[in-house]
């Protein structure tokens, strides 16, 4: 074992306070976060169970890690709730001078759509 594995070693978690592993170390049962919802889950409110600690631009990093085995099943979004996301997503796109529903958001710094905000001159 190298000996920046060996720093960032501590399966006991008497010195990090939790249980420690090297990059792409940990035992199989722990997940992160990223890991989890691309299994179909989510944490569901357990504690951190362990982490991951790497050298990394800027210094010493830390992936957390949750216990599989605890996870729970992703939420889905009810048909009430996604009316109300599509409502806002509309929202965003729709030029309050115009009224017109543009492809993109509209810009807040703008408060109006590009073409409201920059009018072509027409040729007289």
């Amino acid at each position: 074992m190298s000996r920046i594995r060996a720093a960032y070693y501590d399966p006991e978690g008497t010195k990090f306070g939790i249980p420690t592993f090297w990059w792409q170390g940990a035992p199989s049962g722990y997940a992160t976060r990223r890991q989890l919802r691309a299994a179909g889950l989510r944490p569901g409110g357990q504690p951190i169970a362990a982490q991951v600690m790497w050298r990394g631009v800027g210094g010493t990093r830390v992936a957390y890690l949750y216990r599989v085995d605890l996870a729970r099943p992703k939420r889905t979004a009810t048909p009430a709730q996604r009316a109300a996301i599509d409502k806002a997503l509309i929202a965003r796109r729709t030029c309050r001078v115009c009224g017109t529903v543009r492809p993109y958001c509209i810009p807040r710094s703008l408060g109006e759509c590009v073409d409201c905000a920059y009018p072509k001159e027409t040729a007289a």
